[in-house]
């Protein structure tokens, strides 16, 4: 008889699924899809791209009473003088530190919540909890800054504490010395963001397959070991996504809770881009500086979109050669 050898193909590499062409047969078969998004894409020129034409002001010395062709065009002067101006690097630097610090902070504490609430296994306990801690959300900047402020003023709760732990000898004036201002900004955005931060973080887990746990109960694994090797890589893909939404808002440190916040005693921790166009910009009238400003950020948030999304993608390609 003839001996028949079994063997096994070398792997080869999958194929990448060629894009199919869009033809009007496809066209015609999602026209319901194609004409719900009509009113989005309106939405979305009218209210996104139609406005980028006042991108103009920025490279004019802008006039309001002039019409676009009587404006005086300047090139560049505007961004020179922001590249130029200390102040706009005093602003550059506390908006990049202060988003840095609510980014690293807001991951954090919002996995490590998502985390200790999976562990929870009375549901109306969870749900309390969870409750509790993402009703601060829905407060306005004006109503947690007042609670901010109250806190730590020399007579609040927290200088209260402080001295009863015998922590401190005397209050500290927290919103009155710059190297606390960032810690307090942080702080601040923890207190009312976690908890909502943590839904999209609870849903990831949600979605992991419960037959990891109970193999992971029958080789003995803690609970611990489950977060670490179960949990986190089941929502490492949320984690990426979120990160790389996050970071092309690297220049969003945040508007409201500087400017209530912050006083002349601060201000040279306080102030950011936002306040500085704001002050500098629209207070004085100059809306071609301002409007150089707005572009700088846009023009910033886009390219560290773009290298996330890239870094992430290449990173993803590595790890399946």
């Amino acid at each position: 008889m003839e001996e028949i050898v079994v063997g096994t193909k070398p792997h080869s590499p999958k194929k990448k699924p060629k894009n199919k062409r869009l033809t009007w047969q496809t066209i015609k078969e999602q026209k319901q899809l194609i004409f719900m998004s009509v009113p989005l894409l309106a939405y979305i020129i009218t209210f996104s791209y139609v406005p980028v034409w006042g991108w103009t002001m920025a490279f004019q010395d802008y006039k309001p009473a002039r019409s676009f062709s009587d404006q005086t065009w300047v090139g560049f002067k505007h961004f020179k003088f922001l590249f130029t101006d200390d102040n706009f690097l005093r602003v550059l630097r506390n908006t990049l530190g202060m988003s840095i610090i609510n980014l690293i902070l807001g991951f954090v504490t919002a996995i490590i919540l998502a985390l200790l609430l999976n562990e929870i296994k009375k549901v109306l306990w969870k749900r309390t909890v969870q409750t509790i801690s993402y009703l601060p959300h829905f407060l306005s900047w004006i109503i947690v800054t007042g609670i901010v402020a109250t806190s730590l003023a020399s007579d609040g709760i927290v200088n209260d504490i402080l001295m009863k732990l015998h922590l401190i000898d005397q209050p500290i004036l927290w919103l009155t010395e710059g190297k606390y201002f960032w810690g307090v900004v942080a702080g601040s955005h923890v207190w009312k963001e976690v908890g909502w931060n943590t839904i999209i973080y609870l849903a990831a887990i949600a979605s992991i397959d419960p037959a990891l746990y109970e193999a992971s109960d029958i080789d003995g694994a803690n609970r611990y070991q489950k977060m670490w090797n179960i949990t986190l890589p089941g929502i490492k893909p949320t984690i990426v996504i979120l990160l790389i939404m996050s970071i092309g808002h690297i220049l969003e440190a945040g508007f409201e809770v500087q400017y209530l916040l912050g006083n002349g005693l601060v201000v040279d921790w306080s102030e950011t881009i936002d306040i500085f166009v704001l002050k500098y910009g629209i207070a004085q009238g100059n809306y071609s500086l301002a409007t150089a400003g707005g572009i700088f950020k846009s023009v910033v948030s886009i390219t560290m979109l773009l290298f996330a999304n890239w870094t992430a993608k290449r990173l993803g390609e590595e790890r399946l050669l």
